[in-house]
């Protein structure tokens, strides 16, 4: 797991595969910073809030991770407002955490120092 998790890509998790472990998990969020492990609903997912000067910036911050979700074909929950927007990454089909969540949230984050 020592690998940049920016420069991965994603890839498509099995319909009703495993969740990642709480080991997966901890080591993961080692590899993250600013990225809260939060519970919704039974559902482990990350979440993050970025902050900006104005609505403009946070808007150009949100296409730019739309575009990369689009990419990678794996989308997050996206609440843009004025000076901030907050992300959530967690899989469906696995009704948790998966690799790709990770993944993700790094390359917000590259996308965040853009």
């Amino acid at each position: 797991m020592g690998s940049d998790l920016k420069n991965l890509t994603c890839v498509p998790p099995r319909k009703n595969g495993p969740a990642l472990t709480e080991d997966q998990i901890e080591a993961y969020m080692q590899q993250l910073s600013n990225w809260k492990l939060i519970e919704e609903q039974g559902i482990k997912q990350l979440k993050r809030v970025y902050k900006f000067n104005n609505f403009i910036e946070a808007l150009a911050f949100t296409n730019r991770v739309g575009e990369v979700a689009e990419k990678e074909d794996h989308h997050p929950a996206i609440k843009t407002e004025w000076g901030k927007v907050t992300l959530t990454w967690w899989t469906h089909t696995v009704k948790g955490l998966h690799r790709n969540d990770f993944i993700m949230a790094a390359k917000s984050d590259a996308a965040y120092t853009q």
